[in-house]
């Protein structure tokens, strides 16, 4: 049992690696693309025949290897799973896979965070746009923390206290974790901080604006516009073309400069609506 578990485990460490480097070969300026690949291909070495050979035929087919079990159903693709396979699953004595998309799948920790916001009311006016993923109550407008870890717990909370998203601790600590890996710091002061995983619902974002700006990383990259996203597995694909497409809007210094005049949270709510109204549809 330990064995397979330590197996499960690497496949989730190799899961974020393979996703933090293509977020580095869509975003980044690819000099971290040789250690992350050397970082890939060493965890690869350590799996044992069985997870090795389900990894690469999965692979592939699609970098999305993993999906983990909410709530008795597939993580990525929704289906509903036996009953005698949520238990093999829970206990992690072998590799289990959906039978509907393929992807190997893992239990959800149950203090894991988890998206709690209430689903849409049918018949509601279908949102369009950033206000899919955020709200005027995830606009914080002038970051009280000038440290990262404290812009992402101020961001955390703000989703917490707000009833998006559950167990704002343990979403700040992933967070630090992931940017252990790879900083999220980008060119125009802008941070994309994430957690992925994190499932009940869709992508959740908060952005927090530091007038002073904050020094993000061992580089000395300095940031004014952090945008944290909370983000199930399902998702992960599309998360890339919303960074890129927030990076887009704010490569703008007009748009930038909206941002930083805003005072309260609807100004700042107001100010990323227009910002990215062309590039988020």
């Amino acid at each position: 049992m330990e064995t397979m578990k330590h197996q499960i485990n690497l496949l989730s460490q190799l899961q974020e690696l393979i996703l933090t480097r293509d977020e580095h070969h869509h975003t980044g300026d690819g000099s971290r693309l040789d250690s992350l690949n050397g970082s890939i291909d060493a965890l690869v070495e350590k799996l044992e025949p069985q997870p090795k050979a389900f990894y690469q035929r999965l692979y592939k087919k699609d970098h999305l290897v993993m999906a983990p079990m909410v709530d008795g159903c597939c993580g990525v693709c929704g289906m509903r799973l036996p009953v005698s396979q949520v238990q093999q699953v829970r206990l992690e004595k072998t590799i289990q896979m959906c039978s509907s998309c393929g992807r190997i799948l893992y239990d959800e920790d149950e203090d894991a965070p988890r998206v709690i916001a209430e689903k849409p009311v049918r018949g509601a006016p279908r949102k369009t746009g950033i206000s899919r993923f955020s709200a005027e109550q995830l606009m914080v407008c002038d970051l009280a923390g000038d440290t990262t870890e404290a812009a992402i717990a101020e961001l955390a909370e703000a989703m917490a206290a707000n009833g998006f998203v559950s167990n704002a601790g343990a979403l700040v600590s992933a967070a630090m974790e992931r940017e252990a890996v790879l900083s999220t710091a980008m060119g125009n002061g802008l941070a994309f901080p994430h957690v992925r995983g994190v499932e009940g619902g869709g992508l959740t974002l908060a952005l927090g604006v530091s007038k002073k700006g904050i020094v993000y990383d061992d580089s000395g990259a300095r940031v004014n516009f952090v945008f944290f996203s909370a983000i199930p597995a399902a998702v992960s694909a599309f998360y890339l073309r919303l960074i890129s497409a927030i990076s887009e809007a704010f490569a703008k210094k007009e748009n930038r400069d909206l941002l930083m005049a805003a005072n309260t949270s609807a100004e700042l709510w107001k100010a990323l609506i227009k910002a990215t109204r062309h590039s988020i549809r």
